[in-house]
């Protein structure tokens, strides 16, 4: 707003209030005595500049923008410690709890025996570091009789810190959209705040007077475990106790928690190569398409529209135009012309709980 209130700026304007039959020229008594204050002039313009930038949340800086957001009873999501499940063979061992085992550049260490050799381990680094592929666990804790130890698979994905653009549209919304008393913002809110949780859609009055169904994925944009849907209906209304109030949910709601799920869409492409063949580019195809997906995934709570009075809920649409003008950005490929989703020369849309994920790709 500020931004043109220069010194010099600022001393020609001082200078200008002079009579003229003084001298102002750079070196004279008025000029020295006029600078130093067009100095802190500019300075405090600055400041005041600064002031208003982060008074306001849409350009609030994130130190600022938390201050802001507490009034609204908001702060940024904190980092989170992934969660993963181990397997250990012979199963017939008994390992004890916080026993550790190393994966990579990160350690974990068990917290939950499932059984039938199986346990919950927490990774001792907080973040996304944690969310490992499956692979083999090495123990850094003596273990009797153990043979193997696996990972084979992330339980509830670890998250950093919510970033600011993030927490920023989560704080502008929070002046549209009011939750309160069991509202579909009040089940959106209070499940994204759910340590692994990335996306949710709420459907109220889904299967009669009462009734709700929360279906979420994951931080990572992936559909949940069975464990992690678990945990969430306990927090949300624990299935022994549907109705009384005794999770998060309102008393009388009966809520019932599932998992988005994958929509696998078969991909043909019709390419022409500078040079080379569908063989040689493949993996940098796969690449931009999963890219591409991933994006997709990433707004899929978005699909479902709320407002005061419009509830409107669609599936993730995959466009055709926007997979051949990414992969026309591939260097070597020359044209792409007539790609079929499923089979058919057309946008696909998925069903409104699908996560899109690549098939079938041939070319």
């Amino acid at each position: 707003m500020y931004e043109n209130q220069t010194e010099n700026i600022i001393l020609n304007r001082m200078l200008e209030k002079v009579p003229n039959d003084i001298d102002k020229r750079e070196g004279s008594i008025i000029y020295d005595a006029s600078m130093p204050a067009a100095i802190e002039f500019m300075l405090l313009y600055a400041t005041v500049d600064y002031f208003i930038k982060n008074t306001f949340g849409d350009t609030a800086e994130r130190y600022f923008l938390i201050l802001l957001a507490k009034d609204r009873g908001l702060s940024p999501y904190p980092a989170t410690y992934a969660i993963v499940k181990g397997e250990c063979t012979p199963t017939n061992i008994n390992i004890s709890i916080g026993t550790r085992f190393s994966y990579d550049d990160v350690n974990y260490s068990i917290i939950e025996n499932l059984g039938n050799g199986q346990y919950l381990l927490k990774c001792e680094t907080i973040g996304t570091i944690g969310n490992k592929p499956s692979g083999n666990l090495i123990p850094i804790d003596y273990v009797q009789g153990l043979e193997v130890a696996k990972l084979l698979e992330v339980t509830i994905p670890g998250e950093e810190e919510e970033a600011t653009e993030d927490f920023r549209k989560r704080y502008l919304n929070s002046f549209d959209n009011q939750a309160y008393g069991g509202n579909i913002y009040d089940y959106r809110e209070k499940v994204n705040a759910i340590e692994g949780v990335g996306g949710v859609k709420v459907y109220p009055v889904w299967n009669g007077g009462g009734t709700v169904k929360v279906v979420f994925m994951t931080s990572e944009y992936k559909p949940p475990t069975t464990e992690f849907i678990q945990q969430v209906q306990t927090k949300l209304d624990p299935e022994q106790n549907k109705g009384k109030g005794i999770g998060i949910a309102p008393i009388g709601h009966v809520v019932t928690v599932n998992g988005a799920s994958n929509s696998y869409i078969k991909i043909n492409l019709n390419i022409t190569f500078n040079n080379g063949n569908f063989e040689d580019y493949k993996t940098k195809i796969e690449k931009v398409i999963d890219d591409y997906f991933f994006e997709l995934n990433s707004k899929w709570q978005d699909t479902q529209k709320v407002t005061m009075d419009v509830y409107e809920n669609k599936g993730i649409i995959v466009r055709i135009s926007q997979i051949e003008s990414r992969i026309l950005d591939i260097e070597g490929v020359d044209d792409i012309e007539h790609t079929k989703l499923n089979e058919l020369e057309e946008n696909l849309t998925l069903d409104v709980n699908a996560l899109a994920v690549r098939g079938e790709l041939s070319g």
